[in-house]
C-alpha cells in the first residue's frame, strides 16, 4: 500500500512519507523495548531486595518517556504530512483532470470522480494522519515483544513467536475474503447516490404526473442493495475478527500452560513468569486492534487505488517542442475521428480562412459539436491532422492553444460565485472598464442592473440562480473579455425565448466580429450570415457552399433551410 500511496502522490512527497514510517517504527520498537524492561523491573521488586529495582523503575521511565517523545513526533509529523498531501494531492488531482481528454469523462464518471475527489481524498490522505501509526504500533511493539522475551526465556519466546504467521495468515485471509463485498459495496454506494440524485432531479416530472405519493423504485432498489452489501461487508468481516480473537486468545492461554509448566519445574522464576505473562498480555491489545486498523486501511488503499486508476489515465500529450500558430486560419485535413466502435467523422477536409465565419449544420450525430472539441483539443484524432494557423493542434502547447481559442456552448456553466468572478475567468487580470465593457457588448449589463447585489450577486451553483439567457450572456461576457482570435461557437441560441434570442444574438455578433468562427446553429438569422456553410452527415461533408449558392442546388441543406423556416415561422426565400 506504501507503494502505492508513494506512486500516487509522486516523488516530491517521499520524504516526508518515509520520515513518518521511520518515526512511527522507531517510536513501536521503543515502546516494546519499554515494556521488555518490565522483566529486571519485577525480578527486583520480587527478590530478596526491592531496593535494587529503584534503577530499573528509572531505566523503565526513561524508556518510556523516549517512546512518548518519539510518539509524539511521530503522530506530529503524520499529521504535518497528511495536510501537505492533502493539499498537494488536489492540486495534482486537479491538475490532471484538467488535462484529460473531454471523452473520459462518460456515463458515470463525472459521479465517481466528484466522490473521489471529496471522501475518496481525505479517506486516502488519512493514512498517515490517522491509520499508520495504530496498525504500524499493533504490529511492529508485538514483534518487539516477542524478541525480548526470546532473549529472558527462548521457550516461551518460541512459543509466542509461532504465532506471527498465524497472525498473518489470518489477516491475508481476512482481506481476502472481504475485497470482493469492499468492491460491491463501492459500486452499490455509487448507485445510490446516483439514483438520489435522479429522484431529486425527477421531482418536476413525478409532481407532473401526480407521483408525489409514490416511492421512487429504482432509488428503493438501490437502498436495499446498499442495505444488503453493507450486510454481506459485516459478514464477510466477522470471520477474521473472530479468528484474530482466537488466535490471540489460544497463544496467551498456551504461554500460560507452558510458562506454568518451566515454573514447577524450576527452569523459570516466578518473576520471569510473571513479567513475560504481562508482556504477552501487552501484546494482545494491539493484535487484536489489528483487525479494525487492518479494516480501515483496505478501505483507504481501496480509494488508493481508485485515485491510481484516475491518474494513470493517459492525459493528452504535451508537445516536446511546441511551435505558435502563425495566423488563425483553421483547417481539417482529412480527419477521421471515432468513438468508442463508431466512427464520428471520416475522412473530412475543409477549410475555415482567417477573419471568416463558418457554420456547421446537419442532423443529430453528424459530427457537428465534434469539430469544434477537436478545435480546442479536447480529443486528438484518430487520422489526419486539425490545423490552426498552419500548426497541428497536437504541436501547439495547451496554454498557447487555450488562448487563442473562446468557446460558448449551447449548456453554459457558471460557478458558485459572484457574475464578476464568473466574467472575470475569460481574463482575471482585466481592469474594471475592461470588464464592464464585455458586460455591455454582451448585453449582460441590463441583468446585472435588476439583480439585487449587481455585480455582486451570486450566480448559485452551475449557475442556478440565473436563467438560462441570463447564463448565456455571462458565457458570452467572458468570451469578449478573454478577446480570442478564434471563436466557437456551439447552438447558443437555440433553446432561449424570443427576446433572450435576440440580446444573446447581439452579443454572439459582437463577439465574431473580425475573429475566426467555427459556430454550429440552427437559427435561421445565425446561419445565414456565415460566410460559408458546410452540412455534414454521417461524418461527412454532403454540401458546402453559402447560403445562397446551397438554396440554388436544392439539396440536403434547402431541405433543413425550408423545414427550419417552417418551425420558425418565417418564409424561406
Amino acid at each position: 500500500m506504501i507503494r502505492t500511496l508513494l506512486r500516487v502522490l509522486g516523488d516530491e512527497y517521499a520524504r516526508p512519507v518515509r520520515r513518518t514510517l521511520a518515526l512511527l517504527a522507531a517510536a513501536a520498537v521503543a515502546e516494546g523495548l519499554a515494556y521488555g524492561l518490565l522483566v529486571p523491573v519485577l525480578r527486583a521488586l520480587l527478590g530478596d531486595d526491592p531496593a535494587d529495582a529503584r534503577p530499573w523503575l528509572i531505566a523503565f521511565g526513561a524508556a518510556f518517556a523516549g517512546y512518548a517523545v518519539l510518539r509524539y513526533f511521530s503522530d506530529l509529523s503524520g499529521f504535518r504530512a497528511g495536510t501537505v498531501l492533502l493539499r498537494g494531492m488536489y492540486h495534482r488531482l486537479g491538475d490532471h483532470l484538467a488535462r484529460l481528454p473531454v471523452g473520459w469523462y462518460g456515463a458515470g464518471r463525472v459521479g465517481e470522480v466528484s466522490v473521489l475527489a471529496s471522501r475518496g481524498v481525505l479517506q486516502a490522505m488519512s493514512v498517515l494522519a490517522h491509520l499508520l501509526g495504530p496498525f504500524v504500533s499493533a504490529c511492529v511493539t508485538p514483534l518487539t515483544i516477542v524478541g525480548v522475551m526470546l532473549v529472558f526465556n527462548w521457550q516461551l519466546g518460541l512459543a509466542a513467536l509461532a504465532a506471527v504467521p498465524v497472525v498473518a495468515a489470518v489477516q491475508i485471509w481476512t482481506g481476502r475474503a472481504t475485497a470482493a463485498a469492499d468492491a460491491a459495496r463501492h459500486d452499490r454506494d455509487h448507485d445510490a447516490a446516483a439514483r438520489v440524485v435522479e429522484y431529486l432531479r425527477a421531482q418536476p416530472v413525478l409532481r407532473a404526473g401526480g407521483r408525489t405519493g409514490e416511492r421512487f423504485g429504482l432509488l428503493d432498489d438501490a437502498l436495499r442493495g446498499l442495505e444488503r452489501t453493507s450486510r454481506r461487508t459485516v459478514l464477510a468481516a466477522l470471520p477474521g475478527v473472530l479468528g484474530l480473537t482466537a488466535v490471540v486468545q489460544a497463544v496467551f492461554t498456551a504461554l500460560l500452560v507452558l510458562g506454568a509448566a518451566l515454573a514447577l519445574g524450576g527452569r523459570v522464576g516466578a518473576a520471569e513468569l510473571l513479567a513475560v505473562l504481562v508482556l504477552a498480555a501487552r501484546c494482545a491489545d494491539p493484535l487484536l486492534s489489528l483487525a479494525e486498523a487492518g479494516g480501515k486501511l483496505r478501505a483507504a488503499r481501496s480509494e488508493l487505488a481508485r485515485l491510481d486508476a484516475v491518474l494513470s489515465a493517459e492525459p493528452l500529450p504535451e508537445p516536446r517542442e511546441p511551435v505558435r500558430p502563425r495566423g488563425h486560419g483553421l483547417a481539417f485535413e482529412s480527419v477521421t475521428f471515432r468513438h468508442g466502435d463508431r466512427t464520428v467523422l471520416d475522412g473530412l477536409s475543409l477549410t475555415v480562412p482567417e477573419g471568416r465565419r463558418l457554420a456547421v449544420v446537419g442532423p443529430s450525430g453528424a459530427g457537428k459539436t465534434t469539430l469544434l472539441h477537436l478545435l480546442a483539443r479536447f480529443y486528438d484524432v484518430d487520422g489526419g491532422a486539425v490545423r490552426m494557423g498552419g500548426a497541428d493542434v497536437r504541436d501547439i502547447s495547451t496554454d498557447v492553444l487555450m488562448a487563442q481559442v473562446a468557446v460558448v456552448f449551447q449548456d453554459v456553466y457558471l460557478f458558485d460565485g459572484t457574475i464578476e468572478e464568473n466574467v472575470r475567468l475569460g481574463r482575471p487580470g482585466a481592469d474594471d472598464a475592461a470588464v464592464r465593457a464585455a458586460a455591455t457588448a454582451a448585453g449582460l449589463d441590463e441583468v446585472v442592473a435588476r439583480l439585487p447585489g449587481g455585480w455582486a450577486a451570486g450566480v448559485g451553483e452551475g449557475g442556478a440562480l440565473l436563467s438560462g439567457g441570463e447564463r448565456q450572456r455571462v458565457s458570452i461576457a467572458r468570451a469578449l473579455l478573454k478577446d480570442a482570435p478564434v471563436v466557437l461557437l456551439d447552438e447558443v441560441t437555440s433553446a432561449l425565448d424570443p427576446v433572450n434570442e435576440a440580446a444573446v444574438h447581439a452579443g454572439v455578433e459582437r463577439l465574431m466580429a473580425g475573429r475566426t468562427v467555427v459556430l454550429v446553429a440552427h437559427r435561421l438569422r445565425t446561419v445565414r450570415g456565415a460566410d460559408r456553410i458546410v452540412f455534414l452527415d454521417g461524418g461527412r461533408i454532403a454540401e458546402e457552399g453559402d447560403h445562397d449558392e446551397l438554396l440554388r442546388r436544392n439539396g440536403r441543406y434547402a431541405e433543413y433551410w425550408r423545414a427550419s423556416a417552417v418551425d420558425a415561422g418565417s418564409p424561406a426565400s
